[in-house]
């Protein structure tokens, strides 16, 4: 623990753990061993860490955050300039992380922090295993995001929305309040408030169920609507197409 680090009434920090320069940590809160804060960050009161959780340099979590094995908060955005010979070049990632009150942040979850600004969790928001939040994303309030979830950057997710198992989101686009996006959904553009959505790309999940139930018998489909173009063509007797 840094001598310049400020820890409330109650902390526990376990064997092996880092508390780097001018952190903070709030009363009743607990590191397991092996958690890494680096330089400034601060964490609210009554938060659980798990062992081997990294929170990278000045960012913010709020209070009674729970944050499983393994998370990553505040890596570097996947940010890279090309050049004219098709190199690429890292563009300085120098914004933060915040996660409000009340959030829990799924084993080997990896949040990347801002290029600019900040990458925000809203308060009560759940995120699961193996998610990942690119960076300048913003998600809301009572937001649910599965397993494998992949959010690109700089878009935004509104409260109390529901992303399912491998939800795909491109970035720099909108989903609204309410959505529900379901299982194995590539999302290319906004989804509007309340809208459920399913399929890759995205489109209304009835519409989706209704074409899922059609695909497997496209093959024999495509047989009978051959052997009736054959007919209409022997009928009006041309020749039929091969």
């Amino acid at each position: 623990v840094d001598p310049t680090a400020v820890l409330g009434p109650g902390v526990h920090v376990g064997a092996l753990a880092v508390v780097g320069p001018g952190a903070r940590i709030g009363a009743r809160s607990v590191l397991h061993p092996h958690v890494v804060l680096y330089e400034g960050v601060e964490v609210g009161e009554d938060c659980l860490l798990h062992s081997g959780v990294q929170v990278r340099e000045r960012c913010r979590l709020g209070h009674r955050v729970v944050v499983q094995n393994g998370a990553v908060i505040g890596g570097d955005g996947f940010g890279f300039a090309r050049d004219r010979e098709g190199r690429y070049h890292k563009f300085p990632q120098v914004g933060i992380v915040v996660v409000e009150d009340d959030v829990e942040i799924g084993a080997l979850t990896a949040i990347d922090r801002a290029a600019l600004g900040e990458t925000r969790v809203g308060r009560g928001t759940k995120l699961d295993n193996l998610v990942q939040v690119g960076h300048s994303v913003t998600i809301g309030e009572d937001t649910v995001l599965a397993g494998q979830v992949g959010i690109a950057g700089s878009t935004h997710v509104g409260n109390r929305v529901t992303l399912a198992g491998q939800v795909g989101v491109a970035g720099h686009l909108t989903i609204g309040d309410g959505a529900i996006v379901t299982a194995q959904t590539g999302i290319p553009g906004s989804v509007e408030k309340g809208a459920v959505v399913s399929g890759s790309p995205a489109i209304e999940n009835r519409a989706w169920l209704k074409s899922s139930a059609v695909f497997a018998k496209l093959p024999e489909l495509q047989k009978r609507l051959r052997e009736l173009e054959r007919k209409v063509e022997s009928l009006l007797g041309r020749q039929p197409p091969a």
